[in-house]
């Protein structure tokens, strides 16, 4: 159990990245994870709050960054999502 749920959390983890790379918000990025990689919004929001506690200065410019023109449409995030998730799996059949 401890080593699969290690390895949970470091997909998710790995989603949540991604989902910063693509300047979505916490909300976006709980809903898309939800949606598209069947996580539960509490597991992406704890997760995401740990990487916040470990990386304070950068989430606090990340957030600082963030505006609602650079934010993306449902239908480019629901590309980018499934993009990343076979992309995830790939990386993981190796």
């Amino acid at each position: 159990m401890g080593d699969s749920s290690a390895s949970y959390i470091h997909l998710v983890q790995h989603l949540i990245e991604k989902c910063l790379i693509f300047r979505m918000t916490k909300e976006e990025c709980m809903e898309a994870l939800s949606k598209h990689a069947n996580i539960e919004p509490v597991i992406t929001s704890t997760v995401w709050k740990e990487l916040e506690k470990e990386n304070k200065e950068f989430f606090e410019a990340y957030t600082q960054s963030q505006s609602k023109s650079d934010q993306m449409s449902e239908e480019e995030t629901s590309q980018m999502i499934q993009k990343m998730i076979s992309d995830s799996s790939k990386d993981s059949d190796d």
